[in-house]
């Protein structure tokens, strides 16, 4: 059976051909323009930033959707081949009404989507996003008469506008005076060409695997450990200080250290909100799913973490409310305000290059000195009744846990805790617990998962 074009709160993702064409972005298109036409309190003509990874159906998809924004009578400036974050950046640097990412992220390569930015480069809040998804279902569109067609123009400034917001938060002497040794994989997406850039003026010897953007990428794209054994051969074969790997949008950063040892997706956030709170102490934003490393390291710095619903524009959120100094998800996103409010792998390069250049160590010896955690992620396909009905389940297995149900359900214990959520992405339920041992872990996670084979068989 095919899958159902999704369409939720970060925008649409689906598979090209099968559930999602250009007809189907157009139409988006034409609710995205019609949503900001309706909420828009003055009377200048409106326009949108549009920007894609290197998805073969990203032009495609591009110009579906500035036919829709322009029959709307919304100018669309084309920023080309970006990364998510930098598509936020432009979309406010260039004083749009809203924003356009063509891209599905680390989804595989069949498929792509579309991420919305208000004005603020942040993604829609739910009750927005609602009502993009009415407009859109209803095809309520409102079209202009041809001379008040939206105009087309480009702007291929991106790059340098994004890396001087990241040297703005860096000492960037410091990290040149190391000629710092990087290997970096971009999968053949769109984080490549901005990234050799930014290592370049950061002063780094950069040796780029699948740098190249075409879109057929070399490997599967979560950026997860068993994707990338290439990486962790080449670090080590090739003496050098560290590597990153990137996602297709380039939104998320995994670090591999000098011995070409996958550190985990976590430490990104955590190595990066080390350094940030030596600098600066203050709150720290970060989803529900993100290991409890933040903690603690928040707390050698007499901060605080503000736990959030999974998703950028929820972290995004509770930093602007409560004045926090950083933020980010442990899916390896971190999220610096003064660059924007987005995650940004390149603001996750800058910050850990600075940590080693200041302190002096290498990854490993940094890694090493963060309170470390077991963590286990699992995931199963589940319709809505399904996921419903395995939350039920387990609230009434774990009915003496603390529980915190604002995206999917948290169990906390004192020696961990598990966390059952659906994607906004795909129609799967992940499944996610941490402990201090293994076996702890191990036991909440065969708990879940018992209750998924009742449930199924």
């Amino acid at each position: 059976m095919a899958q159902e074009l999704i369409i939720g709160i970060s925008g649409v993702r689906g598979i090209i051909g099968e559930n999602f064409t250009a007809d189907i972005a157009a139409q988006y298109g034409c609710a995205f323009g019609t949503f900001l036409k309706r909420n828009s309190t003055g009377n200048d003509r409106l326009r949108v930033a549009i920007g894609r990874d290197s998805r073969r159906s990203g032009p495609m998809l591009a110009s579906a959707v500035t036919s829709g924004l322009c029959s709307c009578g919304i100018d669309v400036v084309d920023i080309g081949l970006v990364t998510t974050p930098t598509a936020g950046i432009m979309t406010r640097e260039l004083n749009c009404a809203g924003g356009v990412m063509i891209t599905a992220s680390h989804n595989p390569i069949e498929y792509n989507g579309i991420k919305l930015f208000l004005d603020n480069g942040i993604a829609p809040p739910k009750d927005k996003a609602v009502q993009i998804k009415k407009i859109y279902l209803d095809k309520d569109f409102d079209l202009v008469a041809s001379k008040d067609c939206g105009q087309l123009s480009l702007n291929m400034c991106s790059y340098d506008i994004h890396i001087n917001k990241v040297m703005q938060i860096i000492d960037r002497s410091s990290i040149v005076e190391k000629k710092f040794k990087v290997v970096l994989d971009s999968v053949n997406g769109g984080g490549g060409p901005i990234t050799k850039k930014l290592l370049a003026e950061l002063g780094c010897e950069a040796i780029a695997i699948n740098d190249e953007p075409t879109g057929i990428f070399e490997h599967e794209p979560e950026p997860i450990e068993p994707h990338l054994t290439s990486l962790c051969e080449i670090v080590k074969a090739k003496n050098v200080d560290i590597g990153f790997a990137q996602d297709p949008d380039a939104d998320r950063l995994v670090i591999v250290d000098e011995n070409g040892k996958f550190i985990g997706e976590e430490y990104t956030l955590a190595l990066a909100s080390k350094y940030i709170l030596s600098k600066t102490p203050g709150s720290v934003a970060a989803n529900l799913s993100t290991s409890m490393m933040i903690d603690k390291i928040a707390r050698q710095y007499n901060s605080t973490v503000i736990r959030t619903p999974v998703g950028e524009a929820n972290v995004a959120d509770a930093m602007i409310q409560n004045n926090c100094v950083f933020g980010g998800e442990g899916n390896g996103g971190v999220i610096d305000l003064r660059v924007g409010p987005v995650r940004d792998s390149l603001v996750a390069i800058a910050l850990i290059l600075q940590l080693m250049a200041e302190t002096d160590k290498k990854i490993s010896e940094l890694v090493a000195e963060i309170p470390s955690f077991v963590m286990a992620k699992d995931k199963f396909t589940a319709d809505t009744a399904l996921a419903e009905e395995m939350i039920a389940q387990t609230k009434l297995v774990y009915a003496d846990a603390e529980l915190d149900d604002s995206d999917g359900c948290r169990f906390d214990f004192e020696d961990g805790w598990v966390q059952l959520r659906t994607s906004n992405t795909e129609p799967i339920m992940r499944v996610m617990a941490e402990g201090t041992d293994h076996a702890t872990v191990q036991k909440y996670m065969d708990s879940i998962l018992q209750i998924h084979r009742k449930l199924t068989n």
